[in-house]
């Protein structure tokens, strides 16, 4: 059992329905998920169910579950509704798509979900682009977060089915985020993995933004972009110009057996032991930053 409460701010909820949606001639989430070598998701209130094992056998009090392609928040849905003191739902959002402002409206009424996922190098849109205002506009209506994923973008399973990935990655900018973020003070914004290779330009938008925040998740392959950078080195930049209190931490977990991805925990709790962060700013980026935005309803 970890000492410490944990929140986990990023996981991803790979639903029957992510599996068909995703590769809809793939013949059904069994026949997809045995060509991955993972074990089926099953309903989704058992997949659900297993998560909140999972959780309870490293001690994780709450995570955050993504809807990880448009089309499946009402897997995501189910699940938070399943376990609301457990889970708050996260959904990929495409702006860009027909009928988006109707989508996004249901989302975040009907299923109550918390978090709009913005993709722009996978769905084609610019973050300061005016339909970005748009889901900013609804977000702050209705008191969501926006979630938007900058830099490199590499989607594993995609990879591995050999599905095409022309992402364009000159889209993830965090600078046109903040342009767009800092006309809407009351929506708390999230940027994975320190900006995913846009680590400069995250911490130069988030200095100018203070409704910023970023998630520390994933093995943060990024690193390999930048000479010499270590993620000891990221924390500690990070830390001096966010501080512990808009820093979340995340692991990027996603499907079974794998499961919820504890070295991720343990290294960067031991990154900030060495770096000397004390208990109360540790207790704030491991579980209270994730409480503060997403208060148990």
């Amino acid at each position: 059992m970890i000492p410490h409460m944990i929140n986990d701010a990023h996981c991803h909820f790979f639903s029957s329905r992510f599996l068909e949606l995703l590769a809809p001639e793939g013949g059904g989430a069994d026949a997809i998920a045995q060509r991955l070598q993972w074990d089926a998701p099953g309903d989704t209130a058992a997949l659900a169910d297993r998560w909140v094992a999972e959780l309870d056998r490293h001690g994780v009090a709450r995570a955050a579950l993504i809807a990880s392609i448009p089309g499946d928040g009402g897997s995501v849905a189910e699940a938070v509704t399943r376990h609301p003191q457990r889970f708050a739902g996260f959904f990929m959002h495409n702006p860009a798509a027909p009928g988006a402002d109707a989508i996004l409206t249901r989302a975040l009424t009907e299923w109550r979900l918390r978090t709009v996922c913005l993709f722009p190098a996978m769905h084609g849109y610019r973050l300061d682009d005016e339909r970005v205002d748009a889901v900013f506009r609804t977000a702050s209506d209705h008191g969501a977060a926006v979630f938007a994923h900058c830099g490199v973008l590499t989607v594993g399973v995609r990879k591995k089915l050999g599905l095409p990935s022309r992402f364009d990655l000159r889209l993830g900018d965090p600078l046109a985020l903040a342009r767009t973020a800092l006309g809407y003070p009351n929506v708390p914004v999230i940027v994975p993995h320190f900006g995913a290779g846009y680590f400069r330009e995250a911490l130069m938008a988030a200095d100018q933004c203070p409704t910023i925040h970023l998630d520390t998740s994933s093995s943060n392959g990024w690193i390999k972009f930048h000479p010499g950078l270590t993620l000891d080195h990221v924390f500690r930049q990070a830390l001096a110009v966010l501080g512990p209190s808009r820093l979340l931490f995340g692991t990027d977990s996603s499907f079974f057996p794998r499961g919820w991805q504890r070295p991720i925990h343990d290294e960067q709790r031991r990154i900030l032991v060495d770096l000397g962060v004390g208990d109360t700013d540790q207790t704030a980026i491991f579980s209270g930053n994730f409480d503060r935005l997403f208060p148990r309803i």
